[in-house]
């Protein structure tokens, strides 16, 4: 499959405000890992290879066990190897993702602040909004993942 448009070229300034929307939920306060791991249950639930490649490495580098990595589609069977912030994240961001099916429900809200404050939550909601954003640039236009390219980086 090859790239229908290098869109990052074609729109650099479109890609970089959603670069500065990236760099704001890097600076959020959240944890690092976490919003990384949200970051790729999203891309999982979406298909986004390029996401999935990225995210992967990103945090393995940062020292999460492939353990975690492995069963992140399945983090509700996994017991403790999640966390309750970690839980609570991907429930909310796969209501959140699937908006158009959930409705993102009144249940899944009240979940959602029983663990993260007002700014946390509305900071994650930014992140995953983020992440919805970038997997439809890569998957629409092809943005070939760094494994496929051969890249190492």
């Amino acid at each position: 499959m090859s790239q229908r448009i290098n869109y990052a070229q074609v729109s650099p300034a479109g890609v970089k405000a959603l670069g500065d929307v990236y760099g704001y939920v890097a600076k959020s306060g959240l944890d690092p890992r976490l919003i990384d791991l949200v970051y790729l249950r999203i891309s999982q639930i979406n298909g986004c290879a390029y996401c999935l490649d990225m995210h992967t490495r990103d945090l393995l580098k940062k020292g999460v066990a492939i353990e975690k990595l492995a069963l992140l589609q399945a983090w509700r069977e996994a017991g403790a190897l999640f966390d309750l912030r970690e839980r609570s994240a991907l429930a909310w961001a796969e209501s959140v993702t699937n908006v158009a099916h959930t409705g993102v429900p009144d249940e899944d809200f009240e979940q959602a602040t029983k663990v993260f404050n007002e700014k946390e939550l509305v900071d994650l909601t930014i992140a995953i909004g983020l992440m919805n954003a970038y997997n439809r640039l890569a998957i629409s236009f092809r943005n070939p993942p760094a494994a496929a390219r051969g890249a190492d980086h």
